[in-house]
């Protein structure tokens, strides 16, 4: 098994604005506000979390080979 990445550079889809962040080893991020232009991100459908959706790494647990609860409900 490979090392995980706990860091994504996580990118506005809206502005542009791209911000580094280190991500949770134990939860999956819904919500994240662009501390740009302050609109709320949300993951895409089928995605789990933000980081999957527009960060430059994928989120630990999909790293893992894990799947998340809310891929399932989408």
């Amino acid at each position: 098994m490979h090392d995980v990445i706990l860091e994504s550079v996580v990118t506005c889809p809206h502005c542009g604005w791209a911000q580094r962040e280190t991500m949770p080893m134990d939860a999956c991020v819904f919500f994240y506000e662009c501390r740009h232009c302050r609109v709320l991100l949300k993951p895409k459908s089928g995605d789990c979390c933000v980081f999957c959706s527009f960060g430059s790494v994928r989120c630990p647990q999909v790293q893992q080979g894990q799947c998340c609860e809310r891929s399932r409900f989408e």
